[in-house]
């Protein structure tokens, strides 16, 4: 079988303030999960565009985006090889830190996000098992740790907001 291979492309915000981590809890296919402010890149966008809205959709607070701390893979697979049920999704993200912005009261948050909880990191990684991507905890570290790049690192060609012809 010849199939083209595309992983899904995620952004996710790491938003600390006083020592604590801005989490969302949300439903999943397997229960309720905590995951970072995070969602799939839309058309049109660059990476850091696509953190902040996120951000705003899934928490009500306004994010801006200052550094890229990393990019991150991890695969998801479940079901057995070959039944219709079978998924196997590879994500690749890129983890931004950043300023958190106003809050909007009031806002609806995104379809499934059941709240927004603030997280010591000792309490995200006693909750592990509840954790939506194995790349939340990775993400949070490597914050901890200080690893920031500049977000020059990215290039949108216009073609992103126009897309030419063939």
């Amino acid at each position: 079988m010849n199939r083209r291979w595309k992983p899904n492309v995620t952004v996710a915000a790491l938003i600390e303030r006083d020592g604590r981590f801005l989490l969302v809890e949300e439903h999943t296919d397997r229960g309720l999960k905590l995951n970072t402010p995070a969602g799939h890149l839309d058309p049109g966008e660059s990476p850091a565009e696509g953190c902040a809205r996120e951000a705003l959709e899934e928490t009500a607070h306004h994010f801006t985006p200052t550094a890229l701390v990393g990019v991150y893979m991890a695969r998801f697979e479940r079901g057995t090889p070959g039944d219709e049920g079978e998924t196997d999704i590879t994500y690749l993200r890129f983890a931004f830190a950043g300023e958190l912005g106003a809050f909007e009261p009031g806002r609806a948050l995104d379809e499934g996000i059941v709240r927004t909880v603030w997280m010591t990191p000792d309490e995200i990684r006693a909750s592990v098992e509840r954790h939506r991507s194995p790349l939340l905890l990775r993400c949070m570290e490597d914050h901890l740790a200080g690893q920031r790049h500049p977000l020059d690192l990215f290039h949108v060609d216009p073609s992103v907001r126009s897309p030419r012809r063939a």
